[in-house]
């Protein structure tokens, strides 16, 4: 039945993306759709082994798109607009927290720890639609002159450290009535540690690749991605003594093996193309099916308010944390739209605060799902329909 379940998975989330995109929507909105309609929650068509290990494979397919984006990032293009790129990575974070806080507190009546909490699960950009939308615009050259796709890129990576070391700190805070201080202090060793080992993985990938001369791409792409399986790997092992990302490790390594074999990294980077074809459906059909729409009849229109007031303040953050950069009001307004998408995250621990036996659990679930159904396909479209009006190609 997993085999089946697989098949069942790649055949319609194919099916869902080319329709979607003959109507004139991006791919996922079908992909998303068909996870809904094929999962647990709707048609309940997966076997149960599949949707065990459907975490995981969501986690493979984000490895694969960051060790496309790495390849494709140039470290001089980041350093470009580093300032802004380093605010983008916690500013609108920072104030979509603060506005669930409030409006969260008064319009759904929880506590303020209890909002804040719901803020945390709702305030990371989704790397999942945003990365393989950026890679796409870098290939494509539209925004490339002011890097308006590596900044995004760049903070979107490291706003889901940010938003992740938060939701920590508030699940403890709600759960036990204690502020934990020092859980801060993983914010910067998470960061450090993980573009400390991504260099070091790859430093090895060049050296074994430059020991064996006549080692063919595909191989090559195997050791890349078995370097990016490992950095997970490392994250989990490592996660009761210290804070590490291994999705960081991973854009890391792709990015030094860019920095010092660019032609080589533009050959990684199609054989990661190929493989993102089947990633991609998997990766957004499985979203799709983590979606526990039941819980939404379990809240309100005013949770669909409190989504839409959270937004427009972290839209506020966002243009603040792109006022040291020279782009223009397009290409800022582009940025907006890109900082919309919410799925992985929101999918991967909008549940927890349920399956912890916590009052607010059913509430924060809901309104993570509500996320998820609002903000991806809103920020994917907007991104499709606005990219070629908002951002200048380069020629």
């Amino acid at each position: 039945m997993f085999v089946l379940s697989l098949a069942i998975v790649l055949l319609l989330g194919a099916l869902g993306g080319w329709c979607a995109q003959k109507i004139g929507l991006p791919r996922i909105v079908g992909m998303l759709l068909v996870g809904i309609g094929i999962g647990p929650a709707c048609l309940n068509l997966l076997d149960a082994s599949f949707l065990a290990v459907s975490a995981d494979i969501r986690q493979i397919a984000l490895i694969i798109i960051l060790l496309k984006a790495g390849l494709n990032l140039d470290f001089s293009d980041v350093k470009k607009v580093g300032v802004s790129a380093m605010l983008l990575s916690f500013v609108p974070a920072t104030f979509e927290i603060i506005a669930y806080t409030i409006f969260a507190h008064f319009l759904l009546k929880l506590s303020f720890f209890e909002a804040m909490l719901m803020g945390t699960v709702l305030a990371a950009v989704s790397p999942a639609v945003v990365v393989p939308k950026m890679v796409s615009l870098i290939e494509e050259k539209y925004g490339t002159k002011q890097c308006v796709p590596q900044m995004i890129m760049a903070g979107a990576s490291c706003d889901d450290i940010f938003v992740l070391v938060l939701f920590g700190i508030c699940l403890s805070v709600v759960q036990s009535g204690k502020i934990g201080w020092t859980s801060l202090l993983d914010l910067p060793l998470s960061i450090g540690s993980g573009v400390l080992l991504g260099l070091l993985f790859g430093i090895f990938f060049l050296f074994v690749q430059r020991k064996e001369k006549t080692m063919a791409y595909s191989l090559q792409m195997v050791l890349a991605l078995a370097l990016g399986f490992l950095a997970m790997g490392v994250e989990t092992l490592l996660k009761p003594v210290m804070a590490m990302s291994g999705l960081l490790a991973v854009m890391s390594m792709a990015m030094w093996i860019r920095k010092k074999e660019e032609k080589k990294a533009a050959l990684l980077s199609k054989q990661a193309t190929s493989l993102w074809s089947a990633a991609e459906i998997l990766l957004f059909v499985l979203v799709g099916a983590a979606v526990q729409i039941e819980y939404i009849a379990q809240v309100g229109w005013m949770s669909v308010v409190v989504i839409v007031l959270s937004l427009c303040v972290r839209c506020v953050g966002v243009w603040i944390a792109l006022l040291p950069s020279k782009l223009s009001k397009k290409e800022k307004q582009f940025c907006l739209f890109a900082y919309l998408p919410k799925a992985t995250v929101q999918a991967a621990i909008g549940a927890v605060p349920l399956t912890m036996g916590l009052a607010c659990g059913k509430s924060v679930l809901a309104v993570a799902v509500l996320g998820i159904l609002i903000t991806a396909p809103l920020g994917a479209i907007a991104m499709e329909l606005t990219y070629k009006k908002l951002l200048i190609k380069e020629e």
